[in-house]
């Protein structure tokens, strides 16, 4: 079974303790976004876990527990961009962020840590040669402690363009040079530049197989683990892996001005009120009239995910 441990909200920054605790309890539980009154149930025994998935933009809080992920797989992606505060309120310095990748990829190694450079947007203060420049120093900062790096252009999905005014497309002549350049980049510091959902990068030799992709997964988890056609995303363009996340929206504090995953700044704190560190859930707890699914295998997730979805 495939954990996500941050894709709907990073969890290593921000709820560590409540994850670690979970450890100890042997197993989580996440409400659907689907369907409000379905609870799943998964087990969180070495033995049940083929690969914890990590989604962050701070990995900090999770590097002095290291020792009780030991008995796990694991694969990290760590988002470092080019943006100031004035965008990532509450990202912490790049500075740290780097030296937080550096450490994690001495703990579980640089073949398990992918840098995340998403989503490149394009404006005065940030353009395209501000970008390839900042780019190429975090490349050469961060040789050796990763072989993959993603990126992609941002989408603007409404409750993007409503907390981010004024932002735009990335052009076609923009995104040729920037593939080009950071493609350069990337190969000249040891790295595979890979693009996410971005297929048409692939003719400027980006490779476009996908971030979390059943190969990817596999090769983390050390076996050869296999997933029927439901499993696959039904965004147009990705090959990633429906995995079972165990975050909920609406609940990041990076304060992002671009993030999909936060509708308002008013939702996260009204979801950040009902977090109980010690309830199975991360948000909330189990109401009266829930339905508790408890999943044994992969497919049995991933199908009624997909079935929700379309």
């Amino acid at each position: 079974m495939i954990i996500n441990v941050g894709q709907r909200t990073d969890i290593p920054a921000f709820f560590s303790k409540w994850f670690l605790e979970r450890l100890d309890a042997g197993f989580v539980m996440a409400r659907s976004p689907y369907a409000r009154d379905t609870v799943y149930r998964y087990s969180l025994l070495p033995e049940d876990v083929d690969l914890f998935v990590f989604c962050t933009k701070d990995p900090r809080p999770m590097l002095p527990h290291m020792d009780k992920l030991r008995e796990f797989k694991q694969y990290w992606f760590v988002t470092m961009t080019a943006y100031g505060r004035e965008i990532e309120p509450n990202v912490p310095d790049k500075k740290l962020i780097s030296e937080s990748i550096k450490e994690l990829s001495r703990s579980v190694g640089s073949d398990r840590v992918a840098w995340r450079y998403d989503p490149i947007f394009i404006d005065t203060s940030y353009t395209v040669e501000s970008h390839i420049e900042i780019f190429r120093r975090m490349a050469e900062d961060l040789r050796g402690y990763t072989d993959t790096c993603i990126f992609s252009f941002v989408d603007l999905y409404e409750k993007t363009k409503k907390n981010f005014p004024g932002v735009r497309e990335v052009t076609a002549e923009e995104k040729r040079i920037l593939s080009t350049e950071l493609r350069r980049i990337a190969e000249k510091n040891g790295m595979v530049l890979k693009a996410c959902c971005e297929p048409d990068t692939a003719v400027y030799g980006i490779d476009c197989s996908g971030c979390m992709s059943a190969e990817v997964i596999s090769k983390a988890a050390g076996k050869n683990l296999r997933f029927r056609e439901s499993a696959m995303q039904s965004r147009k363009g990705c090959r990633c892996i429906l995995s079972n996340d165990i975050g909920v929206y609406n609940t990041c504090s990076h304060g992002c001005v671009y993030c999909y995953a936060n509708y308002s700044a008013e939702k996260v704190a009204e979801n950040l009120r009902r977090h109980d560190p010690h309830s199975p859930l991360l948000i909330g707890n189990i109401r009266p009239g829930d339905r508790i699914i408890d999943v044994r295998d992969e497919e049995e997730m991933q199908t009624d995910l997909f079935d929700l979805m379309i």
